[in-house]
């Protein structure tokens, strides 16, 4: 029925609309055309609109990894940075929720004294350049001894995401409402029994939404972790830099850069499968 319905849309289109949209996804996906090409060529030099010699070509004759075989190589330290990226966006991603949680059950239903300056603090690490706080952040963190570590990397990208966080989980919480769980606290459920029964699947849709961005957050986070971590944690912004700070793209930048950017398309699409208006209307079990 959807599919139909799809269809039926879709011829009811004009020329001038298709026209319109087709230059919207151009625009969209235009960029990642060259990195593609560049991906996958050897030799690329202006002005020609495509390569002169192909990375296929040249494969068996180098001695050295080229393109993609450097990308997927040990040299290129794709997988370090892949697996401190994943690791340290689940960590910062997990000690959100245990935090945000909370905060934002008590700031979307409780009224107190200084309620409106504590959500304008709240908000201070998304106005604050970020160059300001990985400075602040660094003289801190070489006094303790954190600087250069896996810890120290989460703490940094806390300061972030839980803005993000609790805004996300502070808006669920305000569409969700008490109703449910006093009728819950009527029937004679306990405290603990309505958390786990009534609240939390209702807030799942919300919680996974709050959750999948923060991961994206943390896994593109640079400066602080180029900051704080000295060069010991490597992640997949700071692999990135690194490999185009010279000012050159060749084959070899162009694989990363496309590397960076699965973690984004990866969530894309878990959200277009789970995260939906009927998905917030009807929960994950319909």
């Amino acid at each position: 029925m959807a599919r139909r319905e799809d269809i039926a849309l879709t011829s009811r289109l004009s020329p001038f609309q298709r026209i319109y949209l087709l230059l919207i996804a151009g625009f969209i996906v235009g960029p990642f055309l060259p990195l593609i090409i560049q991906s996958l060529a050897f030799r690329w030099a202006w002005p020609d609109l495509m390569p002169g010699t192909w990375w296929m070509q040249q494969r068996g004759k180098s001695a050295i990894p080229l393109a993609w075989d450097y990308v997927l190589s040990p040299y290129s330290h794709i997988w370090e940075a892949a697996i401190n990226t994943v690791a340290i966006g689940t960590t910062v991603t997990a000690i959100c929720l245990v935090i945000c949680l909370p905060a934002a059950r008590v700031l979307a239903r409780e009224r107190f004294r200084g309620k409106g300056a504590f959500e304008f603090f709240l908000s201070l690490p998304l106005i604050v350049p970020e160059a300001a706080i990985g400075m602040a952040l660094l003289m801190i963190f070489i006094r303790l001894g954190l600087a250069g570590s896996f810890f120290g990397i989460v703490i940094a990208h806390l300061i972030p995401t839980i803005p993000y966080m609790v805004r996300m989980l502070t808006a669920v919480y305000q569409g969700l409402g008490k109703d449910f769980e006093e009728q819950a606290m009527i029937l004679g459920a306990r405290p603990m029994q309505i958390l786990f029964r009534v609240t939390l699947p209702m807030l799942l849709p919300g919680v996974v939404a709050g959750a999948l961005f923060t991961f994206l957050v943390s896994t593109n986070i640079f400066l602080l972790t180029f900051f704080l971590g000295q060069g010991k944690i490597i992640t997949l912004p700071t692999l990135l830099f690194a490999k185009i700070s010279g000012g050159t793209l060749d084959a070899s930048a162009a694989g990363i850069t496309l590397v960076v950017t699965l973690p984004g398309i990866v969530l894309l699409l878990i959200t277009e499968r789970f995260i939906k208006e009927e998905a917030f209307g009807k929960g994950f079990g319909n």
